[in-house]
């Protein structure tokens, strides 16, 4: 079933001109700063605008602000003083991501409905247990709770039933039977599955957890389709036809781009290397002179394995911090330990050290703004502060961890210090990817096998 009309009715309408209250604006030189409530000169831009449930004036408050570790966004909420109606939301102001991103939350608990939720306008929110699905673009975006959704939802459905009682009364008592039964999961009564599918991957749903793995939210990074990347207004590039191959192995290919922090322009380095007993990977390493931003990425230069790889490696000594790592897009990390559990596509690709990684990672959690905010509870900075003092221990060689690696696409590599022989702290398997792994790395439909047979049939 489709959320019908699930749009707020009274959007903040076409804004006047700029009244006298306005003008409060974000300190000079910076048009998004980092959100934070000790930052008084972060103050709300007012623009006095007109109410859509009354059509008198009301007064709209805009606020660019950005989340440490997320993005940037807008922020704008509109209230009415002549008839009490008030409205938020909450727009992206960044780039759209490399990826979209799925959220899958299953709600067994009260607590679960409080959980923050960033949603953006291009986002799909589904329920299956009801069958029922808001599509993209038919509500604003919003910052809100689990909870706050599912009332949105409802407000969205009430809002025309008068109409409907008039027009087509069977269908408005279906109707009033459907929002009983959402209101009904308020209670939490029964576990039931929340999925917010985001092609541009702006959208977020807080893991209250952190940093330990949430086993109730499931994040999946997945490729575009073209229809998503036209529904979100991207073209998609043509690739260019090289005449001969060239032999780029000693060679360090530079291309202009933008930095991805200060949108300044930067010139990204390329280079095709060859590791040692595995294989050849593009390194590619982004230094802007503007804000100093330095990133790098490392691309497999080989076809997907066929079979995954799964490395164990028992930390014993510090000297293992300085062995070589390579982490692929699609290398989910883990330390028992410390019930940490890092999934695929996040940090990206990287070619670096172990104690990088380990670096990476306590960055990574610890500045999660969600967890260090004004939302932070107790209890999650005590389980933050723990966790960073048992990875610094591993850092300093004062505690023994496994270091888990485990890539479907099986080209991640941690360094063997004792090759060609077995590293005895090292414990490398090789196994059979699942379907649903397949199906993650898009190898379920492609064809490999008998396609040139295929293509001179239908010339």
């Amino acid at each position: 079933m489709l959320a019908v009309g699930a749009v707020d009715p009274g959007l903040p309408g076409a804004a006047a001109a700029p009244s006298p209250v306005q003008a409060r604006q974000p300190g000079p030189g910076h048009l998004f700063r980092p959100i934070s409530a000790d930052d008084e000169e972060q103050q709300p831009t007012e623009i006095e605008s007109l109410c859509m449930n009354c059509y008198r004036n009301g007064m709209t408050r805009l606020l660019l602000t950005e989340i440490p570790f997320f993005r940037e966004i807008i922020v704008s909420s509109f209230s009415c003083e002549q008839c009490g109606w008030n409205n938020t939301e909450i727009q992206s102001a960044g780039r759209i991501q490399d990826q979209g991103v799925r959220y899958t939350l299953t709600v067994r608990a009260q607590e679960d409905m409080n959980r923050e939720v960033v949603k953006t306008d291009s986002a799909t929110t589904r329920i299956p247990e009801l069958d029922f699905e808001i599509p993209a673009f038919s509500q604003k975006g919003a910052l809100t709770t689990v909870e706050g959704l599912i009332s949105r939802a409802v407000s969205g459905l009430e809002q025309d039933q008068p109409t409907r009682r008039a027009n087509e009364e069977a269908m408005a008592e279906r109707i009033d039977e459907f929002i009983v039964k959402l209101k009904e999961l308020k209670q939490v009564a029964s576990p039931f599955t929340l999925i917010i599918d985001d092609p541009s991957g702006n959208s977020f749903v807080e893991n209250p957890h952190a940093p330990r793995k949430d086993d109730a939210l499931v994040i999946t990074h997945y490729n575009r389709t073209l229809q998503q990347e036209e529904m979100l207004g991207l073209q998609a590039e043509e690739p260019e036809e090289k005449p001969e191959e060239e032999d780029l192995r000693n060679e360090v290919l530079q291309f202009n781009t933008n930095c991805p922090e200060c949108n300044a322009p930067a010139q990204t380095n390329m280079k095709l290397v060859q590791i040692p007993h595995f294989k050849e990977v593009i390194i590619m390493a982004t230094n802007c002179e503007n804000c100093g931003h330095r990133t790098n990425e490392v691309k497999s230069g080989g076809a997907v394995e066929p079979l995954g790889t799964r490395i164990t490696f028992y930390i014993t000594d510090p000297s293992d911090m300085t062995r070589d790592l390579l982490k692929s897009e699609t290398c989910s990390m883990e330390i028992p330990e410390l019930e940490f559990e890092l999934g695929m596509a996040v940090l990206g690709g990287k070619f670096t050290t172990l104690e990088g990684i380990l670096k990476d990672i306590r960055e990574l959690v610890t500045k999660n703004p969600f967890t260090l905010g004004d939302s932070s509870s107790p209890g999650q900075t005590e389980k933050l502060q723990e966790f960073s003092q048992k990875l610094d221990q591993i850092l300093e060689g004062n505690m023994k961890a496994h270091f888990v690696m485990d890539d479907p696409a099986g080209n991640s590599y941690l360094q063997n210090v004792y090759a060609p022989e077995d590293d005895p702290e090292m414990k490398v398997e090789h196994y059979k990817r699942t379907f649903d792994q397949n199906e993650e790395l898009g190898l379920n439909d492609m064809k490999t096998e008998g396609y040139e047979t295929g293509l001179a049939s239908q010339r």
